[in-house]
């Protein structure tokens, strides 16, 4: 993880977040190759849970695919990733999961790239723009709090060649039936 990312998540933990308030996390490919969000949801209210594909450093729960998420629907107050959905092929399918664990007013921290070297752990598939941000906000029936771009370079040395976008999303009460319909069928068609 890049300096600007960790950056990125602390200030929206610290803008949208109440540290007093029992909140409950998930953090979306929390697997701690180069640094963890954990600390930054280290409260004593607060209950987090590292998710991902492989056992390791910060996982807590390992899923067998990225595309259903072993949890209740609306299980979780706040959902978090970070420099996972550039690895995933099909990240608006892990984003319907997302969306389906938030409890309503719920909301998604979500960081990813917008520009950056290669780096395939194991694959690495796509960039992300604000008007990416704003069709997911669409296709997952949220509302989009909040949604920029790192367009200008990080000063520090390593994190100089990245940029990300970062938004915040809350979800609507009650959600759409279609939505659901639209998930099952999609996982269905492509056996995930």
């Amino acid at each position: 993880m890049h300096q600007s990312s960790f950056e990125h998540m602390q200030d929206l933990a610290a803008r949208y977040l109440d540290r007093a308030q029992e909140v409950t996390i998930a953090d979306i490919g929390s697997h701690d190759m180069y640094g963890s969000y954990r600390p930054i949801f280290d409260a004593p209210s607060w209950s987090y849970c590292g998710v991902d594909l492989s056992v390791g450093p910060n996982v807590d729960v390992v899923l067998s695919s990225p595309y259903r998420f072993p949890f209740a629907t609306a299980s979780f107050d706040l959902v978090v990733s970070g420099q996972a959905f550039e690895h995933i092929d099909f990240f608006w399918l892990s984003w319907l999961e997302m969306v389906r664990i938030l409890r309503p007013e719920g909301l998604i921290f979500l960081i990813a790239p917008s520009r950056g070297p290669e780096h395939r752990h194991p694959v690495d598939c796509w960039r992300f723009y604000p008007d990416a941000y704003r069709a997911l906000a669409r296709w997952g029936e949220l509302e989009a709090v909040e949604i920029h771009t790192d367009w200008s370079p990080h000063p520090e040395r390593y994190s100089a060649s990245w940029g990300d976008t970062v938004g915040v999303f809350r979800r609507r009460k009650g959600r759409g039936l279609r939505l659901r319909l639209a998930a099952a069928l999609i996982r269905l068609l492509l056996k995930v």
